[in-house]
């Protein structure tokens, strides 16, 4: 079932967004609706699971017992930013 939605988006954006589903011979709705269900499908699927990366990952790099990481952020931000 299809609602209407209102949204306030600044003009430029919907001028460029008009152009480019044009382009690509689609609807600034369909666009719109399909940009949402992704994000809401990735955000869904991404909760209480890792990656592929950080499970590779998982256990390749073993930190010194004694590492303070907030001295050794706090050390590099000064480097930085010194």
């Amino acid at each position: 079932m299809n609602t209407k939605l209102t949204l306030t988006i600044e003009k430029s954006v919907i001028e460029d967004a008009k152009k480019y589903a044009k382009e690509k011979e689609r609807s600034l709705s369909s666009l719109i609706e399909n940009y949402l269900r992704a994000i809401t499908k990735s955000t869904k699927d991404e909760i209480g699971k890792e990656t592929s990366i950080v499970q590779s990952l998982k256990g390749s790099f073993q930190m010194p017992k004694d590492f303070d990481y907030k001295k050794e952020l706090a050390r590099k931000l000064s480097e930085k930013y010194m």
